[in-house]
């Protein structure tokens, strides 16, 4: 089994809003994903999805942009963005998700010997759009993430491998820790997939080694609308 990642695919197909207005990188990013997609993937890998699934305000609209991928082989995994605002209530997304799609939510989820959980994440301290008044959400996302691993100690079996999705980078502009990277640490993480960072002006280490841990940038953007192959098992 093969695991790959992908994020910030930010879907429009019920509200039109093109990505393209940001740059060349945004040109027809939806086909080339889909074209990396069915080269590399086959039935039995997971693609994770880091967030910024879908432009949608309404549940139902997200579940029509999400059904533009369920042709597409492999599983799928997502966490929430920040974007992301259908995204509430959690048993009425499962329930109306394609089959193959999975979402995680303050639980995780095993799958041939690779245990995933994840949460959205936030901003963190030391980062330039971290404000005092977002520290009551920081420390809030830091506990659903402690939620989410509790989860992990009841399904997790000697060797296999722990992936952690977040949206938001985990760290600040100079790799300085957090309590999500203290968090991954202590859970002892193999990889961590990321995104939400954009332009040619974010700090793009697509592959950051840092304690022990891997941290993957998957952005479509910043990893040229392909999908980055995380594992093998």
């Amino acid at each position: 089994m093969k695991v790959f990642a992908i994020s910030d695919l930010h879907l429009s197909t019920t509200a039109p809003k093109p990505m393209d207005v940001f740059g060349a990188r945004w040109q027809n990013y939806i086909e080339r994903i889909r074209a990396d997609w069915v080269a590399k993937v086959s039935e039995d890998d997971v693609v994770l999805i880091a967030g910024d699934i879908s432009w949608a305000m309404k549940l139902e609209d997200a579940i029509t942009d999400i059904s533009t991928l369920a042709d597409l082989p492999g599983k799928k995994i997502m966490i929430r963005g920040n974007h992301d605002y259908w995204w509430n209530g959690i048993s009425k997304i499962r329930a109306r998700l394609p089959e193959g799609f999975y979402c995680l939510q303050n639980d995780c989820l095993r799958q041939g010997g690779v245990v995933f959980c994840g949460s959205r994440g936030w901003a963190v301290e030391g980062s330039p759009d971290f404000k005092e008044q977002d520290r009551k959400i920081y420390l809030r996302e830091a506990e659903r993430l402690k939620i989410a691993f509790s989860q992990v100690a009841k399904v997790r079996e000697e060797g296999d491998k722990l992936v952690c999705l977040i949206h938001y980078p985990p760290f600040n502009v100079k790799r300085e820790g957090s309590l999500f990277t203290e968090i991954f640490e202590r859970f002892k993480v193999d990889k961590v997939v990321y995104g939400h960072l954009h332009g040619k002006e974010s700090r793009t280490d697509l592959l950051l080694k840092r304690n022990g841990i891997d941290y993957h940038l998957t952005s479509c953007d910043q990893v040229d609308n392909t999908l980055t192959l995380i594992l093998e098992v």
